[in-house]
């Protein structure tokens, strides 16, 4: 018999369409023949599964549906919320609690890696190389803005610490958008991260592990139209996405194995994808960890399993079998 599986999106972040067409995505990813599919989203208190056009709500005592007189269970979920609840450990929590097998990062790594301020430190320690930043916990904590000017320097990146990428971030060029940027952050969130500017190539390389095997995608180069990668130049094609990177063969490898053993420091589970600056001398930079990359047809991760010449088809299936193995 087919296994049910629930592609989870929506979430309580300004991200929450882009969840949605990463669920589309996910719906002609993951193969028909083995699986059997269904969106299920969760915006606020408001769970539900897509079904022949109808919403059907979920029954989060087992994370059921029932229609026409038939009860569904799933047998995994594929999260893709970017954001709250799914990308922090909150679901993870949940699906934990009832025993489904999910296919993304456990709790602690999901909360890790979302807050960015948190995970930086935890991967400086392990020799990761980290741009310098500080973080603000309250709207009502004090700005010392000359000392930011002295330790971080202009320009500099205001953004959420906890949260996605898209929204909230802002790259500082003068003392006087200080303020106005960290106002915009705390819009997003919570707290607050003020990072270093760091001049170079932007990379991302993403991976998953199974039982058995590790597969590390090709880099892709990000070449953006924009002053950073921002909203516009990720879903409204202000960018140009090239894979392989541009660069030597013996960076890239090192670029991958970097990844891999973030994937590893993390304890990781699933498809992570990890940004990078590459400095004129070659030192390489960690920008970030996404748990739950985009996953639309024009995503990171699509193009970098296409370029490796591997089926997405494939890698779903093996990334959803080895879940429900690690949980039986």
């Amino acid at each position: 018999m087919k296994k049910n599986i629930a592609i989870v999106a929506g979430g309580d972040s300004s991200e929450w369409q882009v969840s949605l067409r990463s669920a589309e995505g996910l719906m002609t990813f993951i193969p028909s023949e083995r699986y059997n599919k269904y969106i299920v989203t969760i915006i606020g208190k408001e769970w539900h599964a897509l079904v022949d056009g109808e919403k059907i709500p979920i029954d989060k005592n087992d994370f059921s549906f029932t229609h026409k007189g038939n009860k569904t269970l799933f047998d995994c979920v594929y999260i893709t919320i970017h954001g709250t609840p799914g990308e922090n450990g909150i679901l993870q929590g949940y699906f934990r609690l009832l025993r489904i097998p999910f296919t993304c990062c456990d709790v602690l790594p999901a909360a890790l890696t979302f807050d960015k301020f948190f995970c930086n430190n935890f991967l400086r320690n392990s020799n990761v190389k980290i741009a310098k930043s500080i973080e603000l916990k309250s709207r009502e904590q004090k700005v010392d803005v000359d000392y930011i000017l002295d330790y971080i320097g202009l320009p500099c990146f205001i953004k959420p610490s906890a949260g996605g990428s898209s929204f909230g971030v802002t790259k500082v060029k003068s003392k006087e958008e200080i303020l106005p940027a960290i106002a915009k952050a705390f819009n997003e969130g919570s707290k607050v991260m003020i990072e270093s500017f760091i001049s170079g190539t932007e990379l991302t390389c993403g991976m998953y592990k199974t039982a058995d095997k590790t597969t590390v995608f090709p880099v892709t180069e990000v070449v953006t139209h924009n002053e950073f990668f921002d909203y516009d130049a990720k879903y409204n094609g202000q960018v140009d996405e090239i894979t392989p990177a541009r660069i030597p063969e013996e960076l890239s490898k090192r670029v991958q194995k970097i990844t891999a053993e973030i994937y590893d420091l993390i304890e990781a589970n699933g498809i992570i994808r990890v940004d990078y600056i590459v400095t004129k001398e070659d030192e390489i930079y960690m920008l970030e960890i996404n748990t739950t990359p985009g996953m639309t047809a024009t995503s990171f991760i699509p193009q970098q399993i296409r370029a490796a010449e591997l089926k997405i088809s494939d890698v779903m299936t093996d990334i959803i079998e080895n879940s429900i193995n690690k949980l039986s």
